[in-house]
Formats: C-alpha cells, sequence, structure tokens
C-alpha cells in the first residue's frame, strides 16, 4: 500500500457546539490532526509546512507531543509468533491483549515456532511440528488425569507444562498510536529478542500503511539501536 498526504479538511468543526461524529475523520492520522489543531483552535492552514496532515504531524513528532497520538488505534490478529514472544510483548503495559488460552484449546497439534537462529538447520521453515516428546507427554498427561476425575480443561491446565515456550501462540493486540511507537522502539531494536524484533518490524512496515504520518520518523528497514 503506498502512503499517502493530503490537506486536512476542517469543514463542519470550526463552529457550533455539542458532539461530532469523528467518523468523517476516520483514518489514522486524521483523528490525531484533529486534536491537535483543536488544542488551538488552528483550523486555518496559513503556515504550507503544517498544511496537509503529513506535514502537521511532522510538527507534533519533531515536539514529541505525542498525546495527540493517542487518539487512534490499531488492532493486530497475530499468528505464528511463540509464547515466548507474547510474554515479553505483555510487558508493554499500555497495549491490550486477548491471548490464546491452552486451559481451554487441544494444543495436541500445536505447532512450534523456530527461533531465526536454527531456521537454517531447518531448511529455512518458520514453524514446525511440536518435538515428538512434549506431544506424547502432553497426550498422556491429559489422558492420565482424566482417568484420575479430573475435567478435560483441568488436565489440559496441568499438562501445558509441560510444552516448550517456543508453542505458537495466537493474539489479538490493540493500542493507541504513542504505544505503538513506545513497543516498536524498545521492540523493533538490535537489543531485543531476535523473533520479536523481526515482528517489531513487520509491525512498523504494517503501521505506516496505517497512519504514515503517526510513524514517518520511523524508519523500518534496520532496527532501532544500531547506530
Amino acid at each position: 500500500m503506498e502512503a499517502t498526504d493530503h490537506e486536512y479538511d476542517p469543514s463542519g468543526f470550526d463552529e457550533g457546539d455539542g458532539f461530532r461524529n469523528l467518523d468523517i475523520t476516520n483514518d489514522c492520522d486524521s483523528v490525531p490532526v484533529f486534536g491537535g489543531r483543536n488544542c488551538y483552535q488552528s483550523w486555518g492552514k496559513p503556515n504550507p509546512a503544517t498544511a496537509t496532515e503529513m506535514g502537521y504531524l511532522k510538527n507534533i513528532l519533531s515536539h514529541e507531543h505525542y498525546s495527540v497520538l493517542e487518539h487512534s488505534s490499531a488492532t493486530f490478529y497475530v499468528t505464528g509468533v511463540s509464547r515466548n514472544l507474547t510474554h515479553e510483548l505483555i510487558r508493554h503495559r499500555h497495549l491490550s491483549y486477548s491471548e490464546l488460552s491452552q486451559r481451554y484449546v487441544d494444543m495436541e497439534n500445536a505447532r512450534i515456532v523456530i527461533p531465526p537462529a536454527l531456521r537454517q538447520e531447518h531448511g529455512g521453515e518458520v514453524m514446525g511440528p511440536l518435538p515428538w516428546g512434549a506431544v506424547r507427554d502432553y497426550e498422556a498427561t491429559v489422558r492420565r488425569l482424566m482417568a484420575q476425575g479430573l475435567k478435560r480443561k483441568q488436565a489440559r491446565e496441568a499438562a501445558r507444562y509441560i510444552l516448550p515456550g517456543g508453542t505458537e501462540t495466537r493474539i489479538v493486540v490493540t493500542g493507541n498510536m504513542r504505544a505503538w511507537r513506545d513497543s516498536i522502539y524498545k521492540r523493533f531494536n538490535v537489543s531485543a529478542d531476535a523473533e520479536i524484533r523481526e515482528f517489531g518490524g513487520s509491525l512498523l512496515t504494517q503501521l505506516k500503511e496505517i497512519a504514515p504520518g503517526c510513524f514517518q520518523d520511523m524508519d523500518n528497514t534496520e532496527p532501532f539501536g544500531g547506530k
């Protein structure tokens, strides 16, 4: 998707009282721009440098006025990542999460995420079957505990302790643009774990498509912290 820049249209917002439906400014750059202009009632555009959304947000970012970025948000359904990754991701408190439950979901057919350092040994694959020993022990534990009278959920919640941290999980993550910027800066970073660094770069690429103005100063070609 190609990033676009266009002028912000203030029509209909420069006078009157009461609530307005902001759906007419329904992309992730427009609402932060509206919020920023509301602070100063700057509906006119005398300065060509800030007349467009891209220009206005460039100025916002240069002054680190990140609060206006909290007015828009993005939600991702993330698959093909490990529990190790999400264990680190959920440390970002300003994002919201809904993750696959290993207590309720049968993990017998779960997959394992192959970390970047081991992919060459696996023919370049990023995902593979769980180690046979883990599957065998998981299945045996569920059967044994159910035979002892435990309910399926209780048996699975105990058996999941056998699963490796690389087991694939699925998670829905929501955050406003300020929260996403903060988490990406820390995780798309040379000091981050290799899998979550890869994940952070992919996220940044998608966010630059969704909200090109909010992420215009963040380069998605090289991890942060390398220079």
